[in-house]
């Protein structure tokens, strides 16, 4: 993502989405927009654009915020070292717009190996699967076909 269209994604940002993304924030718990969204689909990075996360992968951990079990593309995803709050978290970040997403941990379904991504809303959008092919998304929509 080169440097102006980042700029111009970063202008569009709402004060909150700005706050979270930008500035390493965090909305509150149960008062976000995806916390217990039921919809089928991908999330996406509300800076760039690029696949994060899946619907098929989302689970109600009861935090307060949306959790997932992985990402839906390994190298859109890094995680960091956080050491604020004094604690020792493990921050997740977009690659392609450096966007703080959340925070991965070590507590998510042992099934699905363990982890949650909990994840600010405020950083992601969501794509449903009816208009992933309109969105550009159309390589993900074989996810929601029923067998």
């Amino acid at each position: 993502m080169d440097k102006e269209k980042k700029q111009a994604a970063i202008e569009k940002l709402t004060d909150t989405q700005y706050k979270v993304t930008q500035k390493n924030g965090t909305e509150p718990p149960f008062q976000n927009e995806y916390w217990d969204f039921k919809g089928e689909g991908i999330y996406v990075d509300i800076v760039s654009g690029k696949p994060l996360f899946s619907s098929l992968d989302k689970f109600d951990s009861g935090c307060g915020w949306p959790s997932f079990t992985k990402p839906l593309e390994d190298e859109e995803v890094v995680e960091k070292k956080d050491f604020s709050h004094f604690m020792i978290r493990t921050e997740v970040r977009s690659k392609e717009a450096d966007s703080h997403l959340g925070h991965v941990f070590d507590d998510g379904p042992r099934d699905t190996g363990g982890l949650r991504y909990c994840i600010n809303s405020a950083a992601i959008r969501f794509i449903p699967k009816e208009k992933l092919e309109e969105e550009g998304y159309g390589e993900f929509s074989s996810l929601f076909m029923k067998e």
